[in-house]
């Protein structure tokens, strides 16, 4: 999982913008960001739906929350199904990409947390600084 500007998903590849990044320098300020996310399905957990939830929490790992006490995260499932013709026991990939737009988070530190049929597979920490200098 990467944190980054933006980021696609088509044919079967991610195409990041801005990727890779940890700070943000100006605290309540609405950014646009998105997890870039690319999960190696093993075979014998083909054709059946995965849970997914990516959650934004804080340094004291409390659910985040923005306008109107809404918690920041997205979930869904999604299915990946064995192409045929592929050897028995080779993993499927399955990149996706989950926006956030116009997060406006004080100061403080974060971390993107990412679980996967319930189990935490991946987290992606940043901080937002107080100040505005680089």
């Amino acid at each position: 999982m990467l944190l980054c500007d933006a980021a696609d998903e088509a044919g079967g590849k991610l195409f990041i913008l801005g990727g890779g990044w940890s700070v943000i320098h100006f605290p309540n300020v609405p950014v646009n960001m998105a997890l870039a996310v690319k999960l190696s399905i093993p075979w014998d957990q083909t054709n059946r739906p995965v849970k997914i939830q990516a959650a934004l929490v804080d340094d004291d790992g409390q659910s985040v929350e923005v306008e109107a006490a809404a918690v920041v995260r997205a979930e869904g499932e999604l299915e990946v199904g064995r192409p045929p013709g592929l050897k028995p026991g080779m993993p499927i990939d399955a990149p996706f990409v989950l926006k956030f737009n116009g997060l406006a988070l004080p100061a403080g530190g974060y971390v993107w947390e990412l679980e996967i049929d319930g189990s935490c597979k991946a987290r992606a920490p940043f901080r937002v600084l107080s100040g505005s200098s680089r």
